[in-house]
Formats: structure tokens, C-alpha cells, sequence
């Protein structure tokens, strides 16, 4: 407090108190004392304050200890700011007049212009004991308090003076800085729009008035009044660093931008307020910027958990993860209890495929917070990419449970798809057949659970089935020739199984009028074909019987997957009838599923030499080439079936397909159309109608 302002308090208390506690009377002194004192007030009114010092020391030698005389003497050594010599003229007065609360008050006055809370405050404690109706004394009493910080108490007292002083204007602004200084925003706030609205034109508490409304969160009035303060006084730091973080909340970042510049031109080693300024340039994206700015404040905040997470969001949007693990890793040892932090770290590592790490912060965090929904997908999404499907489909259905989402619908179908494709590797056929079929129910658009589907009904014998889920699984994905090729070699196993005579060859206007033969090159020779030495042993009962035992068992073989010892079968039976074309073809196809694709082509050209005119084989062959993606042969294949068996309703499909692939829609649609023709299975029409319609 001000020397001028502490005087003008003493005057005021002295006022006050004279009028309800009278001075003795200056009749105790001597009439030369008294003259004496006279001439040091002449004195005092003249400004000659050392000769009154003088008068009134002689007055003192006069009348010796009186109570008076030393008071005077200590109002004008405060006039003179000789604090010491006031304080020890006072304290002289207190042993004359103990009970005397102008004095304490005026030496609580001087003890506060001296920074000498302790003993201030226990001066007008004092005098309040002396005197409690003297309320202006709590007034005395908050000011010191606040001095000391003590906010709290200070706050008590400026509302016990203010019940009394209900307009004292300086009063409510002290308390409107208590309230500040306490946190204590709301109030503070209160206070400072009651003295605004009161008198804006004199009001001077821009700034305090400012940051009140900012911790409020009132960013837009803060910035108002922050403004006004700056108009006034634009040396104030502080309303330009408040005003910078109001309008950075504002997301007025090239506003706040200015105000951080002029804050740091100001105060160049204001710190604290780096990680605010950077905060602000990494929201602008000046990424280098604000990295920079980061290091510059853990220099001095190296514990502050806040910045290595900013710091690790600043390269995160980099996509640099490693460093953005590495801040985030330093940041949970600072703050290990920041359940957002650990999801962020498990975001990171699920982002670099760190599944197994990022479960580890997964379960974490649902260890404490069991319900939340989020870390719940992600650990099922975790789940789901580590090939755990059956533990995310059961965490997918659970989260159904609580929300209908979209995303947990589309997860929880492709895991089904996974699961069934997983459940097939491992022949569980029944478990696969079950996982697709939920998958399709759920109306599923991938083409793999259809495809799924049919290699389960295949494995167990469901053959129409087979046939439909190929059928729906090529028309979802035309594009995907491993499933034509897969259902055209399941329909020449078919075939094959059930072999039998085709009838002979018609003439027809849609096969191309000569037929493409396929024919041995001259340096090529084809594998031997053992013969018997004893044709004749082949006709004889014994043999022909021994024959069919063999491919039966051969058959049963296949059936059950054994795979090699089928083909041994097959063999042993074609040495007794070695131009046996049905049984050469089932070899092939044995080999074919055992993707030995040299074999089969070998033992596919075996069936067709010994008979050119034999349309599964030359089939079958086609299906190899076009498996190799070799579309020029598999073409001149199948034309070769359809110039055979005109009503080999799959080899049109198959050639539509390989002209599909050439894009050559015409022939494509001409051939699609003839598979209509032929087709006798009504599952099939509506799917190739609509890929007729796609290409015309």
C-alpha cells in the first residue's frame, strides 16, 4: 500500500475515531509544552516538517511522557517516510495509551507500508479487540490478508466490511481480486460485471475482469475485455497472454498467433506459456514449429505429462509412430492412470500391427473400465486381424448387445467368413457350413462365404448345393475366374463319376463350322501308355471284373481324400484296359486337386489320344490351361467340347468366360447365351441373365 494512501487511511481513522473517542485534553501539559506543540502543527501546515520534529522533541522535554505529543511526532515522521522513527513514537504512545485503537491502527497502517504483514495484521487485530464497532478495521484486516495470501480469510473479511459498506467500490474490487486469486472464478466474474455495469467509464479492471471470464470459459466476453485492457495499458502481459489463449479457443489462430509474439517479445523467458503457444502451432499445422517449441519447454518442465502426449499427437499425425510411442511411453510413466493416454498407445501399436501389445493396453483399460464400448471394438478388431476369429466374433455379438452399429455388423460378418475359412482348412466341415451360413443371413455382399459355402457342400457330397453357392459366389464376383474354374472342374468331376455315353455329335449353326484339334507336335512324345502284351486277357471275364474292383476302390479312394492311393488304384485298373479314357481323365482330376497341374495335363492329353472325340477330357484340359491363365489353349479346348457335344451347356460358360477376360462382350454374351440354351438347371438362368445384361 502507498505511503499518500496509508496517510489518507490515518487521516480518515482520526476523523472517525475523534468521534466517539476523544483525546485528552491538552490541559495536562504546561503552558510552555503546550506553545511548543502549537508552533510544530504552524510548522507541520507549513511543510517545515524537521523544525515541527524539533519543537515537539522540545515540547517532550517539557512535559515529559505525554501521550499526545509522541502521537503527533509519529504522524509527521510518517510524513517524512521515516517509518522507524513513526513506528517507535507510536509504540511509546501504546505504553502511554494502551487501549487507544487509532494507534494500532496507524501503526498496523505504517507495518503494511513496510511489508511487515505479521505485525500489521496483529495491529489491527488489536485495535478491533479495542474497538470492534470500527468496522473499517476488517477492511484493514483483508487487505493484509490478501497481501498474505491468505485468500480465504481475506474473502470473510471484505464481506463482513461489506455488509456494513455495501457500496464501497474499492471494497468489491478488492474482493473481486480475492476471488480471482482463490480460483474462485464464478464469483470473481460476478464481481467484475457488478462494478462494470455499475460504472463502465471509470471501471479499470479490464484485464482481472478478463481472465475471470476466460476461466469461466466465457472466451468471447474474456476476449472483449482483455481488448479494453490492452487499449489501456499494452505493457499488460498478462491480459496479452490471456487474450492469446482466448482466442486460440475461439479457434481464432492467427489472432492468437500475434498476441503469443508480442507476449514473447515482452517476456522472452515466459516458459510456461511455450506449451500453450505450442499446442497453437501444431492446431495450425506448423508441425517442425511445434516440435521445436515442445523441447523448449520440457528443458524447464521436463515432469509435465501434458507435453510428451502433445508431442506424440504432433507425430502421430506424421505418421511417425515410432517417436509417437516413444512419447507416449514417457508420458504414462509421468501420469500411468491416464486411461486416455493408454488408448492412444493402443491405437499406436494396433497401427503398426503390434496386436499383442496393443491387447495388453486393451485389457487394461477394460480391467478398470469394463463397459467402454470403444476399447471393446478395438480389442475385437485386434482379435479379428490376429486370426482369432472365434474370440471376436463373441466380442462382436456382445457389442450388439449394446448398440446396433454398422461397423460391428460388417466385422462381425467378414469373422464369420474368416472362421468358416479357417474351419475348412481344418476339414470342419459342419462348423464351416454353419459360420458361412451365418455370415449370408446376415446379408452378407463378399463373395468368399458363398464360395466357402461351396466347398463345404462339395467336401460333404451336397452337390446341388455345391452347384448353387459356385453359381451365387460367380456372380457376385465374375472377376474372380477361381471360381468358374473351380465349378467347371466340379461339374467334370461330376461327370466323370457318373460317366456315360454322350450322344453323338449334332450338327449345330452356333459352333463355329471347323472345330480347333489339338495335335501332337512332331517333337513331342507323348508319356507311354502301357499296354498288355495279352490284349485278349482284358476281354476275359476275370480281368474285366478285377478291372471295375479296382476302379470301385479306386473311387472309394477319392471319396475319402486318399488321394495317392486312388491314383495307384487307377493305375493297376489301367493296366488291364489301358485305353480306358474315363479312367486316364480321373487321374487327371486326382492330380488337378492335388495342384500337380503337369500331371493332369499329362494324363488329360493320355484320355483324349486314345479318344480325340472325348468332350470331358478335352474339358478338363481347358480348365488346367485356363487355371494357368492360359486363355488361348483353354479356348481352343473347349470350342473342341462344343464342336463335340453341342449341348455341353458348361463348356459355353467357360469359353463366355475367357472371352469375358479377352473383353470380347459379343462373343462373351453369344456364348452365355448358348449356355442358356443348354442349361438345364433353373438356379442357374437368373445369374447369367443378369451377366448377359451386364455386357450388352
Amino acid at each position: 500500500m502507498r505511503a499518500e494512501k496509508i496517510k489518507k487511511q490515518i487521516l480518515l481513522s482520526a476523523v472517525i475515531l475523534s468521534m466517539v473517542a476523544p483525546i485528552p485534553a491538552q490541559a495536562y501539559m504546561s503552558s510552555e509544552a503546550n506553545a511548543l506543540y502549537q508552533q510544530a502543527c504552524t510548522l507541520e501546515y507549513q511543510h517545515n516538517l524537521p523544525e515541527a520534529v524539533n519543537k515537539l522533541n522540545q515540547a517532550i522535554q517539557h512535559a515529559g511522557d505525554e501521550a499526545m505529543l509522541y502521537t503527533k511526532l509519529a504522524g509527521i515522521y510518517t510524513d517524512m517516510d521515516e517509518y522507524d522513527k513513526a513506528v517507535e513514537a507510536y509504540l511509546k504512545v501504546i505504553q502511554l495509551r494502551p487501549n487507544d485503537a487509532f494507534v494500532y491502527i496507524s501503526l498496523g497502517n505504517i507495518y503494511e507500508t513496510q511489508s511487515k504483514y505479521d505485525e500489521a495484521l496483529a495491529s489491527y487485530r488489536k485495535a478491533l479487540e479495542i474497538f470492534p464497532e470500527y468496522k473499517y478495521n476488517y477492511l484493514n484486516i483483508a487487505n493484509i490478508q490478501y497481501q498474505m495470501k491468505n485468500y480465504k480469510e481475506a474473502i470473510n473479511n471484505y464481506n463482513t466490511f461489506l455488509a456494513t459498506y455495501a457500496q464501497h467500490t474499492e471494497a468489491h474490487k478488492n474482493l473481486a481480486a480475492a476471488y480471482l486469486a482463490n480460483g474462485n472464478y464464478d464469483k470473481a466474474a460476478m464481481e467484475y460485471e457488478r462494478l462494470y455495469l455499475k460504472d463502465f467509464q471509470n471501471f479499470d479492471a479490464y484485464a482481472n475482469y478478463g481472465i475471470a471470464l476466460f476461466e469461466i470459459k466465457d472466451f468471447g466476453k474474456a476476449a472483449e475485455m482483455l481488448e479494453k485492457a490492452i487499449e489501456r495499458d499494452a505493457d499488460n502481459t498478462a491480459a496479452h497472454a490471456t487474450l492469446a489463449l482466448s482466442y486460440q479457443e475461439l479457434e481464432k489462430n492467427e489472432l492468437a498467433l500475434e498476441q503469443f509474439k508480442v507476449v514473447f517479445a515482452q517476456k522472452p523467458n515466459l516458459h510456461s506459456l511455450k506449451f500453450d503457444y505450442a499446442n497453437l502451432l501444431a492446431d495450425m499445422g506448423k508441425n517442425t514449429e511445434a516440435l521445436a517449441e515442445y523441447n523448449a519447454y520440457i528443458t524447464h518442465f521436463p515432469n509435465d505429462a501434458r507435453v510428451y502426449k502433445n508431442l506424440g499427437l504432433v507425430y502421430k499425425r506424421q505418421k511417425n509412430y515410432n517417436m509417437t510411442i516413444v512419447n507416449y511411453e514417457k508420458a504414462l510413466k509421468l501420469s500411468p492412470d491416464d486411461t486416455d493416454l493408454k488408448k492412444d498407445l493402443a491405437s499406436c501399436y494396433h497401427l503398426q500391427e503390434d496386436y499383442e501389445t496393443a491387447m495388453k493396453y486393451y485389457d487394461e483399460i477394460l480391467a478398470v473400465s469394463p463397459d467402454d464400448y470403444d476399447v471393446k471394438l478395438n480389442k475385437a478388431i485386434a482379435l479379428h486381424a490376429m486370426k482369432k476369429y472365434e474370440p471376436a466374433i463373441a466380442m462382436y455379438n456382445d457389442l450388439l448387445t449394446v448398440k446396433n452399429s454398422e461397423v460391428v455388423q460388417n466385422n462381425l460378418t467378414e469373422a464369420y467368413v474368416a472362421q468358416g475359412h479357417e474351419d475348412l482348412k481344418l476339414h470342419n466341415y459342419s462348423k464351416a457350413t454353419d459360420e458361412f451360413l451365418k455370415a449370408i443371413s446376415r446379408g452378407t455382399k463378399d463373395s468368399m462365404a458363398y464360395y466357402g459355402l461351396a466347398k463345404a457342400y462339395r467336401a460333404c457330397n451336397v452337390n446341388d448345393k455345391a452347384a448353387e453357392y459356385y453359381e451365387k459366389a460367380i456372380s457376385m464376383d465374375p472377376e474372380k475366374t477361381l471360381y468358374s474354374t473351380e465349378l467347371a472342374e466340379f461339374i467334370a468331376e461330376m461327370n466323370s463319376q457318373t460317366s456315360s455315353e454322350k450322344p453323338a455329335v449334332q450338327n449345330n449353326p452356333d459352333v463355329p463350322a471347323s472345330a480347333v484339334s489339338i495335335q501332337r507336335p512332331a517333337d513331342e512324345t507323348l508319356p507311354e501308355i502301357v499296354v498288355s502284351d495279352n490284349t485278349e486277357a482284358v476281354n476275359k471275364e476275370a480281368d474285366l471284373q478285377k478291372n471295375k474292383d479296382l476302379i470301385a476302390l479306386a473311387d472309394e479312394n477319392y471319396k475319402k481324400k486318399n488321394y495317392d492311393t486312388s491314383i495307384l488304384n487307377y493305375k493297376e485298373a489301367l493296366k488291364l484296359n489301358p485305353s480306358d479314357e474315363v479312367t486316364l481323365l480321373k487321374i487327371g482330376n486326382v492330380y488337378k486337386l492335388k495342384n500337380d497341374e503337369t500331371n493332369a495335363i499329362d494324363f488329360y492329353k493320355k484320355a483324349i489320344f486314345v479318344n480325340p472325340s472325348y468332350a470331358d477330357g478335352w474339358f478338363n484340359l481347358g480348365l488346367v490351361y485356363a487355371s494357368q491363365k492360359n486363355v488361348s489353349e483353354s479356348k481352343k479346348c473347349f470350342e473342341r467340347v462344343v464342336s463335340l457335344d453341342t449341348d455341353y451347356a458348361y463348356a459355353y460358360y467357360a469359353l463366355a468366360l475367357a472371352y469375358e477376360t479377352e473383353n470380347n462382350k459379343k462373343e462373351a454374351v453369344k456364348n452365355y447365351e448358348l449356355f442358356l440354351k443348354y442349361n438345364k438347371d433353373p438356379n442357374q438362368i437368373k445369374t447369367v441373365e443378369e451377366k448377359i445384361k451386364s455386357l450388352k
